[in-house]
């Protein structure tokens, strides 16, 4: 019996997904899919969609947006940090990607290769300066050689990749930051949230720097970045700025994390002093193991997803 392909969307998108750009990996696989004469299907994300446990095989694949479906014929996709890269993943995805256990050898990746894919990059994103979510437009100024801290909304404690608390890790960041201003940016989408707690750990008589600034314009000044597991610690490798995680991540072969909030003095002076190749970084990371919707091989690359869940084209019925 021919499989489907079964996307699941949240309820609200089912009819205008195709015009959602959040949403822009799905109508990519659906136009392939129908090209060759496969079938698809739009459903809902029930709760199990996210509850990270295995789930039974059914014959069809299923694409979940940002879940946590796991088990044969379940892959699970949404943005990868940068506008129009797309995890799609048995794993998970963002921090529970499969992407977290793989092993980053930059003499693996070759050089000239890397610096022609960092260098796109950083025209599109850090030149335009460029971000998943609006920036400001005017330029701000930022302390030169400050710690940049970018707040995140309640999605890493709820998911229990967090290793500290928002204001346990500003308190930290402030107490280690060693005459070094600290600038902080709450997330777009929580501004309230963010203002709260650089708020409080204002009133236990630590100097923070409230900002709304441009993200690149932050980057472009920083020392380094610190977040739980923010997309701005990757955006920061386009300026060359080391990061520190608070958190489970699944770029962090590229950066110092902190298990414990009094590890970060030690993380700190290794971040700025550890060499690191970010061109080979971001193509490693972005060109081997994400989808980009306009890679000319888009398509060979869906299919060989596909194929490796055990779905290739003649059991999803795909003409050749």
């Amino acid at each position: 019996m021919t499989a489907r392909v079964v996307l699941h969307l949240p309820e609200q998108y089912h009819d205008t997904f195709r015009a959602k750009k959040h949403l822009a990996l799905y109508p990519r696989i659906e136009t392939a899919v129908l090209a060759r004469g496969g079938v698809v299907a739009v459903e809902g994300r029930p709760p199990a969609l996210f509850s990270g446990k295995i789930l039974p095989a059914d014959g069809d694949l299923h694409i979940v947006e940002n879940g946590r479906a796991i088990g044969a014929g379940w892959l699970n996709a949404t943005l990868a940090y940068l506008e129009g890269y797309w995890h799609l993943d048995p794993a998970g995805v963002l921090a529970e990607s499969s992407n977290r256990d793989k092993v980053f050898d930059p003499a693996q990746v070759d050089g000239a290769v890397a610096q022609k894919y960092f260098d796109s990059l950083q025209q599109r994103f850090a030149t335009a300066r460029r971000s998943r979510y609006g920036q400001a437009r005017e330029v701000a100024e930022v302390p030169e050689g400050c710690i940049a801290v970018f707040l995140q909304g309640p999605a890493p404690q709820r998911r229990k990749h967090a290793y500290a608390s928002y204001t346990a890790m500003l308190r930290v960041v402030a107490m280690g930051a060693d005459g070094r201003p600290v600038v902080v940016k709450a997330h777009p989408l929580k501004p309230e949230m963010g203002a709260a707690q650089i708020a409080e750990v204002r009133a236990m008589g630590f100097d923070l720097i409230e900002t709304g600034a441009n993200v690149h314009d932050i980057l472009a000044r920083a020392a380094v970045t610190v977040s739980v597991n923010s997309a701005a610690a990757l955006e920061g490798f386009l300026h060359a700025t080391p990061a520190i995680l608070f958190g489970q991540a699944d770029f962090q072969q590229f950066c110092e994390t902190v298990l414990h909030p009094d590890d970060f003095p030690a993380a700190l002076a290794a971040a700025l002093t550890t060499p690191r190749d970010y061109a080979r970084a971001l193509c490693w990371y972005f060109g081997q193991h994400c989808l980009h919707l306009d890679a000319p091989d888009f398509d060979a690359q869906l299919w060989s997803r596909f194929a490796a869940m055990g779905f290739d084209a003649d059991r999803l019925g795909l003409r050749q």
